[in-house]
């Protein structure tokens, strides 16, 4: 037998004995009682106060054992194993001066244990008056053991008193150790859920099979309680049981309790209610979720509406509210917002759980005055019955029923915290899309089969109709409906951000000397000569008879020339203006004060000076590139967020992946490394010993792509905050495996009846199948722990197009929340809830390729591109963005986006009032007016201007617009082509003005056909090449 738990045991005692002295109302029908008695036969009963007491203390259950629990003494009866099983707490008890005397009482059945039972009953009399005995009167146990006992206190005529719920108050605050118990619980449930019983529906929907609710629920329970097959692979299954029978209902016919069985009707595809409670080591858990089958527009807001119903009750449920206050909050909601649902809403939002699944005497609804307090766990379930569905197509389908349920925890401020968060509820997770059969609506596969049956499997047929609705006609109105949704949300969050909006930047004048005093006293400065102060970082420069000093800082560059006999030393310095580009929205301190802009400095061989100049040049030139380094150590610093300590976990059992590569690299070559999760997140190492630790906590998204059409497997994180490896900081990490030779020698000769050949492709698929197995159990133990909060999304591959984020065309795949590309460096990850709208660009007939742009909800942001997309894609993609409810547009030119965000940043209220996002759509005027560019009159608040002016005033102000966001994700590896078109601007007209001119020129003379010129262009243009200008490169 296990070892009881003396910590556990003092801790609680202790509880129980202070509720019952003290004063208090809660415990009124504690505090009356003289004794507690307790009792437990060997019925098999589920759930029983008496049973919840002895886990409670004892951490185990006691059969046929009495415990009476006195003022001054406790007394156990039970047989010799329970009694050894109990003997360690005898001494922890007797060094308690404040507990009572624990007394253990070894069984006699040779009299039946009667001179054991007046022992104890003498003990009850003794305590306080002798004449009240508190017990729980519901639990009815069986047997001559408890016959016996409830005997002798009938026979002396004691009061019995329930104190069943002053009981359920005391426990029901619960210790850290009892939390984690439950934590592991609902991770359970959560997984079971979402591993089994989400997916089997799914299944059973998409292969429309007839099977009954009792069947399914009667595999789920077999699978916790029997083959223990869906368990996570690190929790004890011998401690997982069911709190219940799982419930599964649909088809018009629902029971919003949880004593209703499941019935042998046979599974509706329309609203299907899911109850699933697991419990581990006693403790219970419990998950509740409504699924949908092509829910229409009035389920989806009323399904809606009851998230936010219960964003409310967990707000209200906090320490120290009453229950009722918390039922009354829902109420309330529901009546200011929609009064007809209150008919329909539950009549209870919940109930504490524990030990015991459902406390009937802490239930969340209008009559309870009980107060809950931090620690308290709660079942809250609420939902909505008898609704009817005025869009039915079936009978099954015109009654309907909402519920929703997690288990909680309160704490001592603040709303209640979700144990069960990882089972997701919200509607895109929960609700099944069908394609559509009818022959009038073609074979257009719905990407949202995809993203939710996970299978992409559809019925697609072979021909069209010329009655056909076209695939645009039929996205318009949902398209409609989000621009004015995207408007009006954005106009409120721009309005609101306009408080906590960012001061302009300002540039950080260094100061060289705090006083005179510091300045060096050398020779050199004596004499007026150019004199270099590593110490202070200074140049102090003779100006007028005067020694001035400047800080390094204060230097935007130097050059040296010789010229004859003579060496010139030209000093250019910052001051406001003399930046073009990324640094000329930066402000100066004192912008209307006196600036040196340049100065120059001659020296003749035969004064000498020569040296001194070549010297100072020199210095300034080293004094420059550690100034720049450190300072561009600091900015790489910025944004960093301290990370928590790794807690190693020192279980030889982690889950684990060897033989594997990083991205980025650690150290100056690749080197293998494995990876294992520890307690709050995963270490990395390499053979060489260097380790790169990753949060839970930290980790955004989390994606594996097997190697299937790739020479890799991965598995990539995306962090929420940097981290530093390198000295750079990075938000992702690429862990991954080559599955196949990355060259191939295309010289030698190959036959396809090689023997050679065939075995080194069945040896390359079986790596390939053991490879993909080996990452994906992995990630599936990860997902299982009950920590950690990972979920990993695979890309789907049906969706996948190309196209060019960066440099390269590689394969871009959806995936349940992001659009992304890991298979070539650097990555390219886009996060949906993040995006406004998409907008394309130059969508023509005549034109092959078109280009993508995500504007992101914070419009500080840079937008990210992808060019040269394949015409074929536009469709697909369009239907994708639409399954996901992005608004997208689209246009024929290349529009300045730098531009468009710095307008709307500088004016939101004017933009929103003009119309918005408006502006992108085909018909609108701003887009007609764009499209005459060479009109005086055009307006440059939104209109790009035409032809090759719009991509060099692209070019030229994309730096503006860096300036107006904190540094891209991507922004490192672009920090070279930046330099480049900065020394270009710098220089003088760029390519584009000095075609123009040319262009005019021609024109002029007659010779310049521009049709012809167009025709040349196209053909010159090398493949997947985006910008018009041959000069310059467009920058992403």
């Amino acid at each position: 037998m296990a070892v009881v738990q003396p910590d556990a045991f003092i801790s609680r005692l202790e509880r129980l004995y202070e509720s019952w002295k003290e004063d208090d109302l809660e415990f009124a029908q504690w505090n009356d009682v003289d004794a507690i008695s307790v009792v437990v036969g060997r019925d098999e009963v589920l759930y029983a106060k008496s049973i919840a007491l002895q886990v409670w203390l004892f951490g185990y259950e006691l059969t046929d054992t009495v415990s009476v629990f006195c003022e001054n003494e406790i007394h156990i009866l039970a047989s010799k194993k329970k009694i050894d099983f109990l003997k360690p707490l005898e001494p922890v008890v007797s060094k308690k001066s404040d507990l009572p005397k624990l007394h253990l009482h070894l069984r006699n059945k040779n009299d039946s244990d009667a001179e054991n039972f007046q022992k104890i009953l003498k003990a009850i009399k003794s305590s306080k008056t002798g004449g009240k005995v508190g017990v729980f009167t519901k639990d009815n146990f069986t047997g001559d053991f408890v016959d016996g006992w409830k005997k002798t206190l009938m026979d002396a005529n004691l009061e019995m008193v329930d104190v069943s719920a002053v009981f359920a108050y005391v426990s029901a605050v619960k210790e850290d150790s009892e939390v984690e118990t439950i934590k592991v619980a609902c991770n359970t449930s959560c997984h079971v859920f979402s591993k089994y019983v989400k997916r089997e529906i799914v299944k059973i929907v998409d292969e429309e099979k007839k099977v009954k609710h009792s069947k399914l629920a009667e595999d789920i329970e077999r699978l916790v309680n029997d083959d223990k097959q869906m368990l996570p692979a690190d929790v004890d299954s011998d401690n997982i049981e069911t709190c219940y029978s799982p419930i599964i209902q649909s088809g018009g016919n629902y029971q919003l309790k949880f004593s209703t069985v499941s019935t042998d009707d046979k599974l509706h595809f329309g609203t299907i209610l899911c109850f699933l409670g697991l419990r581990y080591k006693s403790y219970c858990s419990n998950v509740v979720r409504t699924m949908f089958v092509q829910p229409s527009k009035e389920q989806e807001d009323s399904y809606n509406f009851l998230l936010t119903i219960y964003e409310k009750v967990l707000g209200a449920l906090k320490d120290g509210a009453r229950l009722s206050s918390v039922y009354a909050v829902a109420m309330e909601h529901i009546e200011q917002n929609k009064p007809e649902l209150l008919e329909h809403f539950t009549k209870t939002a919940g109930f504490a759980t524990g030990i015991e699944f459902r406390e009937s005497s802490m239930m969340i609804g209008p009559k309870c005055t009980a107060t809950a307090k931090a620690g308290m766990v709660f079942n809250v379930t609420l939902g909505f019955n008898q609704m009817e569905n005025s869009e039915a197509e079936d009978e099954r389908s015109k009654i309907y029923a909402l519920l929703i349920g997690d288990t909680v925890v309160v704490n001592k401020d603040g709303p209640a915290t979700e144990l069960t968060s990882k089972s997701k509820k919200k509607l895109s997770s929960i609700a099944i899309m069908l394609g559509d059969e009818d022959e009038d609506k073609g074979p257009q596969i719905n990407p949202e089969d995809v993203l939710h049956a996970r299978d992409g499997k559809s019925k697609v047929l072979d021909s069209r109709t010329r009655t056909e609705i076209p695939a645009e006609d039929k996205r318009k109105p949902h398209q409609m409906q989000l621009t004015k949704q995207i408007n009006e949300e954005a106009r409120r969050r721009l309005l609101e951000s306009q408080d906590n909006e960012k001061q302009k930047k300002t540039r950080v004048i260094l100061t060289a000397y705090k006083n005179a005093t510091a300045m060096p006293k050398e020779a050199d400065v004596q004499n007026a000569k150019i004199f270099v102060d590593k110490r202070y970082e200074a140049i102090l420069i003779p100006i007028d008879g005067m020694t001035i000093p400047f800080h390094v800082s204060t230097v935007k560059n130097i050059s040296k020339s010789e010229e004859g006999d003579s060496t010139y030393l030209r000093i250019n310095f910052f001051f406001p203006g003399s930046a073009v580009g990324k640094n000329d929205s930066i402000a100066y301190p004192n912008p209307d004060g006196t600036f040196i802009k340049e100065i120059s400095f001659r020296s003749s061989r035969e004064s000498g000076g020569m040296t001194n100049l070549t010297s100072v040049f020199l210095l300034i030139k080293e004094m420059q590139r550690k100034f720049k380094a450190r300072e561009a150590e600091k900015k790489e610093m910025e944004g960093i967020v301290e990370q928590a300590a790794l807690i190693l976990n020192t279980s030889k059992n982690n889950v684990r992946l060897k033989d594997l590569y990083m991205r980025p690299v650690l150290g100056s070559r690749r080197i293998q490394g494995s990876l294992e999760a520890h307690t709050n997140g995963l270490r990395y190492t390499t053979l060489k010993g260097d380790r790169v630790d990753i949060l839970y906590s930290n980790v955004k998204h989390a994606f594996f792509q097997p190697s299937k059409g790739e020479m890799i497997v991965l598995i990539h994180f995306h962090l929420k905050n940097p981290i530093i490896i390198g000295k750079k900081k990075h938000r992702d990490l690429q862990l991954y495996t080559e599955v196949g030779e990355i060259m191939t020698d295309l010289g030698r000769m190959h036959n396809m009846h090689d023997r050679d050949d065939l075995l080194a492709e069945q040896a390359e698929r079986e790596l390939r199948m053991k490879l993909d197995n080996a990452f994906g159990s992995f990630c599936r133990k990860l997902e299982g722990l009950p920590q950690c909060n990972i979920e990993f999304e695979k890309p789907f591959r049906e969706l996948g197009y190309f196209g060019v984020p960066f440099r390269s065309t590689v394969q871009m795949f959806p995936t349940t929340n992001c659009l992304i590309s890991l298979a070539e460096y650097p990555p390219f990850i886009v996060t949906l809830d993040e995006v406004e709208l998409v907008h394309f660009e130059r969508v023509a007939f005549h034109l092959k390729n078109f280009d993508m742009v995500f504007v992101f909800k914070d419009y500080n942001k840079k937008v990210s591109m992808i060019n040269s997309i394949p015409m074929s894609s536009l469709d697909s993609v369009k239907g994708w963005l639409n399954s996901c409810d992005i608004k997208y547009t689209e246009g024929i030119q290349s529009l300045n986006w730098a531009k468009i965000m710095k307008t709307i940043m500088d004016d939101p209220a004017g933009f929103f009032e003009t119309g918005g996002w408006g502006f992108l759509e085909p018909g609108s005027d701003d887009e007609k007016a764009s499209d005459n560019g060479d009109s005086e009159g055009e307006s440059e608040e939104y209109n790009p201007s035409s032809g090759e002016d719009a991509i060099s005033a692209s070019e030229n102000s994309d730096e503006d617009y860096s300036d107006l966001s904190e540094k891209s994700e991507d922004s490192e590896y672009e920090d070279e082509e930046e330099a480049e078109v900065e020394s270009e601007e710098e220089s003088g007209k760029d390519w584009s003005e000095l075609e123009e001119e040319a262009r005019q020129a021609d024109q002029e003379r007659g010779i310049y056909d521009e049709e012809e010129e167009s025709r040349k262009k196209k053909r010159s243009r090398p493949v997947g090449a985006h910008s018009h200008s041959p000069a310059k490169k467009r920058r992403h």
